[in-house]
């Protein structure tokens, strides 16, 4: 079995379509008017993006604390990469710099009130 997509609500589906299709390599499969896409990445996970406007409300989406999507970069090098290029973007807040957190290193931003994490995967040497 494996995981088929997860669905993240957002305010504005067209700026979360330019972050996950620019950054994280996902590739568009179908938006519906702006009010809902599908995306892909290579390993044929999806990410539903549903529009608030489909719950008949106009605000912010809240997401429990704590709750966030997390993305593995190769390593540390690749995280401040990351790091630089999305703090170009004009619709991000970011807690810190990339640093050590847990037994990894990298950084946490958010996309309206979703948390990301982008970070080194700590697991790395126990899959080889």
């Amino acid at each position: 079995m494996s995981l088929n997509h997860i669905n993240l609500v957002v305010k504005d589906v067209d700026k979360a379509l330019h972050l996950f299709t620019n950054y994280f390599g996902f590739s568009m499969v179908a938006n519906r008017n702006s009010k809902m896409a599908v995306l892909e990445n290579n390993d044929q996970f999806a990410l539903v993006i549903w529009g608030q406007v489909l719950n008949k409300r106009e605000d912010i989406p809240e997401y429990p604390e704590n709750f966030h999507i997390g993305f593995y970069q190769e390593d540390q090098e690749a995280v401040w990469n990351m790091y630089r290029k999305l703090k170009e973007e004009e619709n991000l807040r970011f807690e810190a710099e990339p640093k050590s957190i847990r037994n990894t290193f990298g950084f946490y931003f958010y996309f309206e009130d979703l948390m990301i994490e982008v970070s080194v995967n700590p697991f790395k040497e126990n899959l080889k």
